[in-house]
């Protein structure tokens, strides 16, 4: 554990728990920070990293337990409030107004003004000086930040934190979309802070950056704080074994199935927004899994297959035959369907009814000299909803009103209505509860046992181990390794996620 110090910490969360329904995101979590500290925020998507930091924000309101700042009893009651007292937010997806320019979001909401006029010329010369000290003078403010580069962007972010004068300054993936000279320079900017006396949280999957930039950690695991320390103190191997914890149990049903022939097969495949160029196979009754972390590649591959992304070189043939390049209702009549991450935004039309969602892809069933056959259509629904007991009042029902769960059956129901052959599955667990989760886990082993083909994108390492033939793994755009899942282990995943290197 982190050994106190003759001084108070400048941070104190103490039994820090948030509920949210059944869900327990956060169970008595104590989180301690010092003054000048880079503190790193460690564990797997769902762990309960970031309820933390928005209960630090102020963007939720802890259950249960208190925090102090300075000595000082500290209860935000909004992140404005929080930033007033010196906590300021950097997450993954940056929070500034493409449309504005680089002084404009700088200094968006803390502008100086005297009587009802704004001193124009001190707003510049505080953004300069901050520009300068994350050693980017060359940014130009005046400047559209939608124009910049990403890793621009990040230091945009940045300085607009510090014209705030933040002493805690939480950092949520922040590399997750830099290259590896932008990663160098963030960190360059991450040691002028801590000689400020700015403390950091570092919250990063990328464990050989934890182990370079942090000066402490905390892990936590299914909302509870597993394991603290500092960093010099603990190894690679130690981390990855407190956040991925225990085995694998009965949650994850195996259906027996039998691999054929070859279906799917991607040559030297680069879609826009692929980092480098992906080759691999998927057969006939396999489930492939694609691990990795957050931004890694995984959904701009599949974005890439179904069409949704252009692809700029290589090929995706289906049974051998090329079919590049393709759109998704192309895609869909060669026999693939894809369920994306995004549920809400793109995996469903949330104000359709449930007989809309299910059949919208797939009409000719229901389509008799240009008419819909609107009672064949709602009595194939009803079998539908029974056969992937989503519980739902009737096949009218809008879909919004569903549990996530029984949304994500839905999701399901509408690629298998649609007959494909070839599924590619986004994050299909991601959100739902446990007892849903493992019935898509069977109905997955089902369809392989039927002859279908199945790609699956998972955050989740121990899902994959559970239930896929192949396991591939990406770093950073690029395929690491894929080999059967008896070669893998959870850590063995995680290692080769965090570091780019198979173990």
């Amino acid at each position: 554990m982190i050994q106190n110090q003759t001084s108070s910490p400048l941070l104190q969360m103490k039994n820090i728990s948030k509920n949210f329904g059944a869900t327990n995101a956060l169970d008595d979590v104590d989180f301690e920070l010092k003054r000048g500290e880079v503190h790193a925020l460690i564990g797997e998507n769902g762990a309960g990293k970031s309820t933390l930091v928005k209960i630090l924000s102020g963007a939720l309101k802890a259950d249960k337990g208190g925090m102090l700042l300075e000595d000082t009893p500290y209860s935000p009651s909004n992140p404005l409030d929080g930033r007033r007292r010196g906590v300021s937010m950097i997450y993954q997806e940056l929070n500034l107004a493409p449309h504005l320019t680089v002084e404009e979001n700088i200094m968006l909401g803390k502008e100086l003004h005297s009587w009802g006029f704004v001193r124009q010329k001190e707003m510049r010369e505080k953004v300069k000086e901050a520009l300068e000290f994350v050693n980017h003078p060359e940014i130009s403010p005046d400047v559209p930040v939608g124009k910049l580069s990403i890793g621009a962007r990040q230091v945009v972010e940045i300085a607009r934190a510090l014209t705030g004068r933040a002493t805690v300054l939480v950092m949520d993936e922040p590399t997750s979309s830099l290259s590896q000279e932008d990663s160098a320079l963030l960190f360059q900017i991450i040691g002028r802070l801590k000689e400020q006396g700015v403390s950091v949280i570092y919250i990063s999957h990328f464990l050989e950056e934890v182990q370079e930039v942090a000066d402490s950690f905390t892990v936590l695991r299914d909302g509870k704080k597993v394991g603290s320390g500092e960093i010099k103190n603990v190894s690679l191997e130690e981390l990855i074994r407190l956040m991925v914890g225990q085995k694998i149990d009965e949650m994850f049903p195996r259906v027996e199935h039998e691999v054929g022939d070859e279906l799917l097969t991607l040559e030297k495949l680069k879609g826009i927004h692929m980092q480098d160029e992906v080759s691999l196979s998927l057969h006939r009754g396999e489930i492939v899994g694609l691990a990795g972390l957050i931004g890694a590649g995984r959904t701009e591959l599949m974005r890439a297959i179904f069409g949704l992304d252009a692809v700029v070189e290589g090929s995706v043939k289906i049974a051998y035959l090329s079919m590049s390049p393709s759109s998704p209702s192309q895609r869909i009549r060669q026999g693939m369907g894809y369920l994306s991450e995004d549920r809400q935004g793109e995996g469903l039309a949330q104000s359709r009814s449930l007989a809309d969602n299910i059949t919208l892809s797939h009409f000719h069933p229901y389509t008799r000299f240009g008419f819909l056959r609107l009672k064949k259509r709602r009595a194939a629904v009803h079998d539908w909803i029974r056969r992937m007991k989503i519980k739902a009042r009737d096949p009218d029902q809008a879909v919004l009103s569903l549990s996530g769960g029984n949304q994500q059956k839905v999701a399901l129901a509408r690629l298998l209505h649609q007959e494909a052959d070839i599924l590619l599955l986004d994050e299909p667990t991601r959100g739902i509860d446990v007892a849903s989760k493992s019935q898509i886990y069977e109905w997955i082993g089902q369809l392989a046992s039927l002859g279908k083909a199945i790609l699956f994108v998972s955050s989740y390492f121990p899902e994959l181990l559970g239930i896929c033939d192949r396991i591939a793994v990406f770093h950073r755009g690029q395929l690491v390794d894929i080999r059967p899942y008896s070669q893998w282990t959870a850590q063995g995943i995680m290692a080769a996620a965090t570091t780019g290197k198979a173990v």
